[in-house]
């Protein structure tokens, strides 16, 4: 009989979190939170003294999101807060290394997005109207970060992400800070958001 590959990780919180077969009991937004504030988006090739995170990344889509949809009940604010929260296990990958992986990397991060849901009192599956303000959101943050951090010009990120509805963006700045005060920000936002919800 062949030997069985270890499908598990184990996370500093104690938990054993099953990645092909993942439970909301294995799931602590401390380890989401830790390990999102130190996987650095755009394969780490951004400007500056420290990563931009995943959690950094996370924090602002929820902003932006609020603003997409201001009568949005917060439980969808926290399930944009938590939009790429599969990747404190699996990483971030950019969308080319993400289309030649093809749809197991897809699967994988459904099944994961689902279990987190669940954990956090979410549906399983956000609605599609939901989904789609939510990827509204994170492609006005990637147009920030192409623009402001990653050396795009703004008509490369027009191009790349479509031109934003820049009164959408305000006077947001991308934020570039230590991984530790990422980590306690979004743990921070993540608990009021909860809070919120019950």
């Amino acid at each position: 009989m062949a030997k069985q590959n270890r499908a598990w990780q184990r996370m500093l919180s104690g938990r054993r979190l099953d990645l092909l077969d993942p439970t909301p009991m294995d799931i602590e937004i401390e380890d989401i939170a830790h390990g999102l504030a130190f996987v650095a988006r755009w394969n780490g090739q951004t400007v500056g003294d420290y990563a931009y995170s995943v959690a950094e990344h996370s924090l602002l889509v929820e902003t932006l999101f609020g603003r997409v949809a201001p009568k949005a009940p917060t439980k969808w604010r926290l399930a944009a807060l938590l939009h790429d929260a599969p990747e404190y296990v699996i990483g971030d990958m950019i969308s080319p290394v993400k289309a030649a992986v093809g749809p197991g990397y897809g699967a994988l991060d459904e099944r994961l997005e689902a279990a987190i849901h669940i954990r956090f009192g979410l549906p399983a599956k956000v609605p599609v109207a939901i989904k789609k303000q939510i990827k509204k959101a994170d492609k006005i943050s990637a147009w920030m970060e192409a623009t402001q951090i990653a050396g795009f010009t703004v008509a490369e990120a027009d191009k790349l992400f479509g031109k934003p509805d820049t009164a959408l963006i305000g006077d947001l700045q991308i934020v570039l800070r230590p991984p530790i005060e990422t980590r306690h920000a979004f743990t921070a936002r993540h608990d009021t958001l909860l809070e919120q919800c019950t």
